[in-house]
């Protein structure tokens, strides 16, 4: 890092930087289409052509401040420069494809983040530095906003005064009960700065939210007031016309009626919703709690959740949460108090439905199902009728998980043409372009997982379809793809033994086949290969195979590892089929065959909605847990006969089975509110609880809806029907192994009462449980991501609905009451990218407690997730990372997780050389050896494609 006598010194250069910001002519070499219908708003409220140019100036002086004339223009820095101009265009011109305004502001800020993902953090914080000093300077030389700006604005083609004074109570409507960490004035200042003379009245309060937006990472208070500003103009679309706050409430319930009369009539709705006591349902409204949006989530929404006719929203956040309440109590005796009761769970945040039950729920297509799981048959029609169902389960926004085992590898005999078979892969490469044809009604790109198991002869290729090389009609980069793993592979790796590649159709039982069952038949058909009988095959290190899996999951991040004999031997449904596969999101393990296509509905409890203030600090609150799970359970129940199918053989598997997949988000959060580190063995401990109380009450739920509405027909024969829950079936995995498997087995609730109780009354789902990624709708409700640790303490995330930046507020908090939040903290979060690891003035307590993802020692993700899957009867969406991979390292990460008892994980999520080297020098784990030299190329994070801006395939 340069010392701050070569930044002060550089601070002319600076200037004269900023100054080639404000000045401009032609756009240059650098401009895309679209690039010479951009203007710049100046700080003098000027307009002038935008001039991409100027940014390469811009930043080769900034580079010149900080590293000197020399260091600043070598060919390999002039290079850096005109990507990293380049990079700043294209993100102007993804927010404004069709052209428009943009502030110098705007321009600045994009220069910022494209040094700091440059990984250019000296220039960039000597930047930042020197814009707060610059902004300070302006604010005192410059008066509070006025009431007249001179400025005219077009409202309804009309030319009409800017009155500033009602910009100020909108602000200040928007500031209403935040405290003084927010200040309207400074919203409006910043705003009248992106304003010019003719500004559209629309853009007037674009300016405003953007102006807000621009002030999150000083206050994350400013969130609130950012979605506050951006519901304003929400209501205004809706309604036709401006709602002060104190009318809003009224005007809310008074229009409820009409939005469903107006979307059945634009064959949005479905019809029956007419069928509801509207006026009931508009009284139970509550409108007050839009103001718990953050503005990510509410922006989410209006993108992709909201109904819209030519483009305009009709929907208001209640009404939407009442339609999806509505859609889910169709078929329910008493519809209204059943949709009150859905509605009043889902709008207070303690519980969100995934993403297809809510695109879909109470309109005329409601496909409300998350996974799709399918089985595809060793023939050419079968095989191009699992295509054609892909893209059936697809188009309504379904995720897929393929089982593709059963499909005969290269070389392979074909009777009936007497040639031989290209195997799988060529198929798969299909699937792949089907998956980015099928957009889920342009809402987000089609998505699906394709699975292999080990011993396929295609396994090796299967391991490089994600490659960046080689012949590209053997690639796959739009899918994803996974392992699905037999023990008995794992224990030729622990021997370091031999392991024989078949395939299917001479080995045909093996797919059918788990446990000490699968083992016998394998080790057979190795005998008759070995005596000639069985010609196409191939023997491999079982260590070296286990290598290219991991070097291919670090080098690719595919194929994912996921263990079939844990699916299996836990699964309470094995008697009524075989586990093939999980889904695209690792967290379904429903069984799969010919005849049946699996599906799951999946839902997430709030968790940090339900602490409480106990004698000790946070703890869970039962009694509320209870009431949420209880009612949470019935709407997924529900979703089993509302749900739409594509295609017959999912509705064979759901009717039949009727499985649900509940899960959590928000354990991140948990442990901030409880003070407590992800690293510690008292946050194991908290997650070993939490999903024991959380999984006691489903499965207690579904007896009582069995009780009600009777049991699931394939309940007869089931680990339930036998008394076997799933903590008593880590023992069938053990004697499947045939060896210990390192899982705790404390308990602390009454689950032989539990026992009794579902012998006696049975379960009205063959599987309740499931922790998916929750991608979006944790982005809807303001809380972390599933069960993962933070990303970082302070980024933006980009998404298909913008830029925002991210605050951790529990982070904030505590900083406050240190006196520890300040600019200079703001800046330094960004220079070490969100982590406080080597910020030396921060205590190690807070250090330890709001680590970043990839500075916990992954070993506690691990373990935490196995305290979780004891209790779970499905699986868990589990990333890891690791922000310095090694191949011992990954090694005995992933062993450790089978000897753990996971059933999958999912991604493994690595970091740049750069970002890897600013961690690792607080990093205190064992093993934390250099990179090697291999690595040094990974230039970014490797992210799922929920993090893709073009893709958010999850919930």
């Amino acid at each position: 890092m340069q010392s701050s006598h070569t930044v002060t010194g550089g601070q002319q250069v600076l200037e004269a930087a900023y100054q080639h910001h404000e000045q401009g002519s032609g756009a240059g070499s650098f401009a895309p289409s679209g690039a010479a219908s951009l203007e710049v708003i100046r700080r003098n409220g000027n307009l002038v052509p935008f001039q991409p140019e100027k940014i390469a100036v811009a930043l080769a002086k900034a580079f010149t401040a900080v590293k000197g004339s020399q260091g600043a223009t070598s060919s390999s820095a002039r290079e850096v420069v005109h990507q990293l101009t380049q990079n700043v265009v294209d993100a102007l011109l993804r927010r404004r494809p069709a052209g428009g305004t943009v502030h110098i502001e705007t321009i600045q800020d994009q220069v910022e983040l494209a040094l700091m993902r440059a990984g250019e953090h000296d220039v960039a914080r000597a930047y930042v530095l020197y814009r707060e000093r610059q902004a300070e300077k302006r604010a005192a030389e410059q008066q509070a906003p006025q009431a007249g700006t001179g400025l005219q604005v077009l409202d309804q083609g009309q030319r009409c005064p800017l009155d500033t004074r009602a910009l100020l109570a909108r602000v200040e409507a928007a500031c209403a009960g935040l405290g003084p960490v927010v200040s309207a004035p400074t919203v409006l200042e910043q705003a009248l700065k992106n304003l010019y003379d003719g500004v559209p009245l629309e853009d007037v309060h674009q300016a405003l939210i953007l102006a807000a937006r621009t002030l999150i990472e000083q206050d994350p208070a400013y969130d609130k007031v950012t979605a506050r500003l951006q519901l304003f103009a929400l209501q205004r679309e809706v309604l036709g016309h401006e709602v002060s706050p104190e009318a809003m409430d009224g005007e809310t319930r008074a229009s409820f009626t009409r939005f469903v009369k107006q979307g059945v009539e634009a064959e949005l709705l479905d019809p029956r919703l007419l069928e509801f006591d509207l006026p009931r349902l508009a009284a139970a409204l509550e409108p007050g709690r839009d103001l718990q949006f953050g503005y990510l989530g509410l922006q989410t929404l209006y993108d992709r959740y909201f109904l819209h006719i030519d483009e305009r929203r009709i929907e208001l956040p209640q009404f939407f949460f009442m339609r999806v309440a509505m859609g889910l109590a169709l078929n329910e005796i008493d519809r209204e108090t059943r949709a009150i009761e859905f509605y009043r769970l889902i709008s207070s945040f303690d519980f969100m439905c995934s993403t297809p039950t809510l695109f879909n729920a109470g309109t005329r297509h409601s496909q409300l199902s998350s996974c799709y799981l399918t089985t595809v048959s060793d023939d050419l029609e079968g095989i191009y009728q699992g295509v054609k169902e892909n893209a059936l389960l697809q188009k309504y926004a379904g995720g897929l998980g393929n089982d593709w085992t059963p499909v005969r590898a290269l070389g392979s005999r074909i009777k009936g043409t007497n040639g031989k078979s290209q195997g799988v892969i060529p198929f798969l490469k299909v699937v792949n372009d089907t998956a980015v044809a099928v957009n889920q009604g342009g809402k987000r790109k089609g998505a699906v997982c394709a699975y292999l198991e080990t011993w396929h002869l295609d396994i090796e290729e299967f391991l490089e379809l994600r490659k960046n090389t080689g012949d590209e009609r053997r690639r796959c980069h739009d899918m994803n793809t996974a392992h699905w793993i037999p023990d008995l592979f794992m224990e030729r790796v622990m021997e370091n033994g031999e392991w024989t590649l078949f395939s299917p159709n001479d080995v045909p039982d093996l797919h059918e086949k788990f446990g000490r069952a699968f083992a016998e038949a394998y080790t057979d058909y190795e005998a008759r290969a070995a005596r000639g009988e069985i010609r196409l095959c191939k023997k491999v290190s079982a260590v070296q195979l286990w290598r290219k899996m991991l070097t291919m999951l670090f080098e690719t991040g595919h194929p994912w590892i996921t263990f079939k004999d844990p699916c299996n031997l836990r699964s309470p449904q094995q008697h009524a089929g075989v586990v093939h596969s999980s889904n695209l999101c690792t967290e379904i393990t429903l069984n799969t065959s010919d005849t049946e296509t699996a599906v799951c509905n999946l839902g997430s409890v709030n968790l940090p909605a339900h602490l409480q203030d106990g004698p000790q600090g946070p703890e869970l609150d039962l009694e509320k847990l209870a009431r949420t799970v209880r009612t949470a359970m019935r709407m997924l129940d529900n979703v089993v006969d509302i749900n739409f199918y594509a295609t017959p053989k999912a509705r064979n598997a759901n009717v039949r089975h009727r499985p649900v997949g509940l899960g959590i988000m928000g354990f991140s959060d948990c442990l901030h509110q409880l003070g407590l580190p992800y690293a510690s063995e008292q946050a194991v401990e908290f997650a070993d609880r939490s999903m024991e109380a959380v999984c006691y009450l489903a499965y207690q739920a579904s007896t009582e809806l069995a009780e009600e509405r009777g049991r699931y027909s394939s309940f007869a024969g089931s680990l339930w029907d036998r008394g076997i829950l799933p903590l008593d079936s880590i023992a069938l995995l053990e004697a499947g192994r045939g060896r210990p498997v390192a899982q705790d087995r404390s308990s602390t609730l009454d689950w032989d009462a539990l026992r009794t109780r579902i012998r006696q009354v049975g379960m009205r789902n063959s599987n309740c449980i499931a922790i998916a990624p929750t991608a979006t709708i944790s982005n809807i409700v303001g809380v972390s991501q599933g069960i993962d640790p933070e990303y970082q303490n302070l980024y933006v995330k980009s998404n298909l609905s913008g830029e925002f930046t991210v605050v951790s507020e529990a982070l904030v908090r505590d900083l406050k009451a240190r006196d520890l939040w300040d600019p200079v903290m703001v800046a330094d979060l960004k220079y070490f990218d969100g982590s406080l690891a080597r910020i030396e003035r921060v205590p190690a307590d807070l250090k330890a407690r709001y680590a970043t993802a990839f500075e916990i020692d992954p070993k506690w993700l691990v373990e935490a997730a196995s305290r979780r899957q004891k209790w779970i009867d499905q699986a868990q969406s589990l990333n890891l990372y690791l922000a310095t991979p090694s191949g011992k390292k990954l090694d005995e990460l992933y062993k450790l997780a089978w000897e753990k008892g996971l059933k999958t994980t999912y991604y493994l999520r690595t970091l740049g050389a750069s970002q890897a080297e600013k961690l690792a020098g607080n990093r205190n784990e064992p093993g934390n050896e250099p990179r090697d030299e291999a690595q040094e190329g990974d230039a970014a994070p490797r992210f799922c494609a929920i993090d893709d801006p073009t893709c958010e395939a999850c919930q």
